[in-house]
């Protein structure tokens, strides 16, 4: 089966986004041993999981080209097989992406007993709280910035009670760490 792990940027008070959506907060640039680390776990992926919110900028960006990412990258993220999660669209409006509504617990299932290699998901906000609540990851990469916003989009939606275990922690040059965590399963 494959491995379906979460990376998301996060504030030190568990937050993904600030009010009002913002990501002024995000720490950059990357230095290169975060960058190292990156790549290093987006490796084994074959596969990308995206929410549609998230879809709609982090698609069209990427084909772009973003400034200041190297070609590597952004040939990575296009060439990428991606699965947006919506229940609102029945076709992808992107190239190299398909559509997948209904449970999110089958849709994961299905797509973990596929044959290849990792899957990742970026989130959003609302994809990312619900994989949590409904423990369907694998692990969770959080890579925590060395700041507080005091509100905005939670990574763990309220009542989600999940057990994590500490696999890695480590800081970077930049202040970000990386807490790498699997869910405890019973």
């Amino acid at each position: 089966m494959r491995t379906f792990k979460l990376q998301v940027q996060t504030t030190v008070d568990g937050y993904l986004a600030g009010p009002g959506g913002a990501m002024d907060w995000l720490a950059g640039p990357w230095t290169d041993d975060l960058n190292a680390y990156v790549d290093e776990l987006s490796r084994p992926v074959d596969c990308m999981v995206l929410g549609r919110r998230l879809a709609e900028g982090f698609i069209p960006a990427w084909a772009a080209g973003p400034e200041g990412e190297d070609q590597k990258s952004i040939d990575w993220m296009n060439a990428t097989p991606k699965v947006v999660i919506s229940n609102s669209l029945t076709e992808s409006p992107w190239e190299n992406a398909v559509v997948a509504g209904g449970d999110l617990a089958e849709t994961v299932h299905r797509l973990k007993e596929q044959p290849g290699g990792d899957i990742i998901t970026y989130g959003g906000a609302t994809l990312a709280a619900e994989l949590i609540a409904k423990g369907l990851l694998d692990e969770l990469h959080l890579f925590v910035n060395p700041v507080a916003t005091g509100g905005g989009l939670p990574v763990f939606a309220a009542g989600a009670r999940r057990r994590l275990r500490l696999v890695a922690a480590r800081p970077f040059a930049c202040g970000v760490t990386a807490l790498h965590y699997e869910p405890e399963r019973s």
